[in-house]
């Protein structure tokens, strides 16, 4: 018999739980409760006893399935080994030995010893079992109670990424005393989340115990930034963009933003579905925080057409991006944008529009080359602010054609946003987007003596020089003529930048901003007093989400919202630098750049994932977020002018009056030139004189030389005579014309 101060350690909690005086031993001394932290584990059950299973994944990840599998091995095993058992000896459900029904375990407990030592199979069960039942083990100690739910845990194989800490994964939080900002009102309150959704907004709320309390006194409690424009791990000009899908994601969430917008942008060629698939594979399981996606269309044929109606309805994309820059890469021409737009306004999506004259592009490229100048400085000076201005104003007047939305990507320009400006107050469904870059620095910085420097800051649509377009650029975002804000986060390290060191049409186009995009615009626009927090949440998130019909579950602090936060600190400052931030790229174009404003605290998906400068963030936590269709938003207006703007036939009395005849060509057979019916009247078509001569003001000669009244034999002798008769009877003031024939006669 077990003595009386001999302790059963069960393989599983549980079994602890309901063995509250266990009279077994299986080993000696009891082992302590393990207490390993997984890197994969970002869940911490709260008030456990519901007894419901939680799942933090969007279905069962290769993680969930390999767990699940090992189990299912475990039991096979235990179970074939209790079948040969001859000695019956009672086992539980999970194969372990009962003490209280087997005397040889007890009869052993002294020495510390099992009766047999375990086979190889039996080793292996128990450290698969082991592994799960340390999982069960982490979640019951952080709230001191047995836990009977499945916990689904996210893992990526083979990647390394920081873990979340228990105590930044409570799924139950309460954001007290901040002030809550939304697109349309600032308001104290205090903010309720569980499960990753906002649960109540109020004052005096009613929370169920457990619930880790956030103190957001002088904060601001604002909808996390939506970053409309990014290409993480882009295939680009012969490389790829160094900042992947985690990277990105991370560097996103440091700076306050917890939503993505990424672009599908294939090679010509590729079509629609094949280029998501791609994006998918690379985005899933590496995204940190959610993500949607925009479908760029490089070529156009009947079957892409196709495959945007299923992109649309089956995949959840509702933007598509056309270019018309990138000459023979990506460039359509006036005739297949038409054919895009029409197909974007049957389809209910949001055209967009990289907006550049990629035919002007070329040709100055090629001069600028011809003339030795291969450095940066050269792609600023191939893209004048009026290459961009044209390209604006033209796709607006195409879409417009076909009524279809239209949504201009990074707006570099004064002319750029002043033709939308016109546009918008003609009515126009256009929609603007600056991006950080230009609304934080000019185009200086490509005159710059270091080479690496000036590369740094080459993009496209380039920054320009002039250095009041930036804040030109803020007034129009906060008055309203622009919409939203994104990074065109697409970056590369000094390596892939030197492609272009002597020839800058090689330098790969892009730059930074995702993870600065927030404290770049709160600084330039509301610490200098040109916007409101409300407006800065709009041009930040709010109406971000509206745009692409994400909204009120994003964009939003309201009941029912994802739980998607960023408590603001509008008092607190930073120094932006490529040594400090979270991006994989070695530079940063908004280097020294003092910023007011940072977020102290970040939430995605009702997980703290920013707090006291540390990030925990869990690659593959985020989520890919559809976007539908027919945003009220954008297709409200659409849709009326559909029907009023109509065109309509105007009824009248049908014509009975004369009708001219038209003369044919008995040799063509076509019909002749109206306005010149025939050759023999080509010359002579004004009516004779009153005595029925010839009227003189009719020239008797052709551009061609040839001369109805002279044949080829006259000599100059012949002609000339006729000149001095004509300046006789005074008609001198056709000796011009008739000497300007002669000429051409003989050239």
């Amino acid at each position: 018999m077990a003595t009386e101060n001999s302790k059963d350690v069960c393989d599983s909690p549980l079994e602890a739980a309901s063995s509250p005086e266990p009279v077994g031993v299986r080993h000696s001394p009891p082992r302590a409760p393990p207490r390993r932290q997984f890197n994969t584990m970002f869940g911490v059950v709260v008030d456990a006893h519901d007894n419901k299973s939680i799942d933090f994944g969007s279905g069962e990840s290769p993680y969930h399935r390999r767990m699940r599998l090992k189990l299912e091995a475990v039991e096979k095993s235990e179970a074939a080994l209790a079948s040969q058992n001859s000695t019956g000896k009672n086992k539980t459900e999970a194969g372990i030995e009962s003490p209280a029904n087997d005397s040889s375990a007890c009869s052993s407990a002294s020495t510390g010893n099992l009766e047999r030592s375990p086979t190889d199979e039996e080793k292996q069960a128990a450290e698969e079992k082991l592994e799960v039942e340390e999982i069960l083990e982490v979640v019951m100690d952080a709230h001191g109670a047995p836990v009977s739910e499945v916990v689904t845990v996210q893992h990526v194989k083979g990647v390394v990424a920081e873990p979340f800490k228990t105590k930044s994964a409570q799924n139950r939080l309460l954001l007290k005393g901040g002030q809550v900002v939304n697109d349309d009102l600032m308001v104290q309150a205090d903010v309720y989340i569980e499960d990753g959704i906002i649960r109540q907004v109020g004052s005096d709320l009613v929370i169920p115990g457990g619930t880790r309390s956030i103190d957001c006194r002088g904060k601001l409690v604002m909808p996390g930034g939506i970053d409309t424009h990014t290409h993480m791990e882009l295939p680009f000009m012969g490389t790829k963009s160094v900042d992947d899908f985690y990277w990105g994601t991370r560097a996103a969430l440091a700076g306050g933003t917890t939503m993505i917008m990424d672009f599908v942008l294939d090679s010509k060629g590729v079509l629609p579905l094949e280029a998501y698939n791609k994006w998918r594979e690379k985005a899933d399981p590496k995204v940190c925080c959610d993500y949607a996606l925009h479908m760029a269309i490089t070529w156009w044929s009947d079957k892409v057409k196709e495959e945007m109606a299923v992109i649309c309805k089956e995949k959840g994309i509702n933007s598509f991006k056309v270019f018309t820059a990138y000459k023979d890469v990506f460039m359509l021409r006036d005739d297949e944008l038409l054919k895009v737009f029409a197909a974007c306004k049957e389809l209910g999506s949001l055209a967009q529009v990289h907006a550049e004259n990629g035919d002007v592009i070329a040709e100055n490229c090629k001069k600028l080359l011809a003339l030795g100048i291969t450095g940066p400085e050269g792609h600023y000076m191939a893209r004048s602010e009026e290459v961009e201005e044209e390209a604006t104003h033209r796709c607006i007047m195409l879409a417009n054609q076909v009524n279809c939305p239209l949504y201009v990507v990074h707006v570099m320009s004064k002319g750029a946003a002043d033709s939308i400006r016109r546009a918008r107050s003609k009515g126009a469904v256009v929609w603007g987007e600056p991006i950080a870059a230009g609304l934080g620095t000019d185009g200086t910085h490509h005159f710059n003596s270091c080479w690496r420097h000036a590369a740094g800051h080459v993009m496209g649509p380039t920054l320009k020089e002039d250095p009041s377009t930036p804040g030109y650029l803020m007034d129009l975002l906060a008055n309203g003529d622009l919409e939203c804000t994104g990074s065109d986060n697409c970056t590369f390290n000094a390596d892939q930048k030197a492609l272009g060191k002597d020839d800058f049409t090689k330098i790969p186009n892009g730059v930074n901003g995702v993870e600065d995009r927030m404290s770049v615009i709160w600084e330039k626009g509301v610490h200098s007093g040109k916007m409101d927090p409300c407006r800065f949440v709009a041009v930040t998130s709010t109406n971000a989400a509206k745009l692409f019909n994400i909204y009120p579950r994003k964009g939003r602090i309201a009941v029912g919202s994802d739980a998607d936060v960023v408590i603001w600190d509008p008092t607190a400052m930073r120094t932006i630098s490529a040594a400090t931030h979270h991006q994989k790229v070695d530079f940063n174009i908004f280097e020294g750049m003092t910023c007011h404003g940072v977020p102290k605290i970040v939430i995605a998906n009702g997980r703290v994932v920013l707090e006291e400068k540390e990030l925990h963030v869990t690659q593959g936590a985020g989520r890919y977020i559809p976007t539908p269709c027919f945003s009220q938003y954008v297709y409200n207006r659409i849709q009326c002018r559909d029907v009023s703007r109509a065109p309509k036939k105007v009824e009248r009395e049908p014509y009975d009056g004369a009708i001219v005849e038209i003369k044919m060509d008995d040799k063509k057979g076509s019909v002749e030139n109206p306005i010149t019916a025939s050759r023999d009247s080509m010359f002579h078509s004004r009516p004779p004189t009153r005595g029925g001569g010839r009227n003189m003001h009719d020239s008797g000669f052709s551009i061609s030389g040839e001369s109805l009244h002279w044949n080829a034999a006259c000599t100059r002798e012949c002609k000339a005579l006729v000149i001095a008769i004509m300046r006789a009877v005074g008609c001198a003031s056709f000796i011009n014309d008739f000497c300007l024939v002669l000429m051409l006669s003989h050239s």
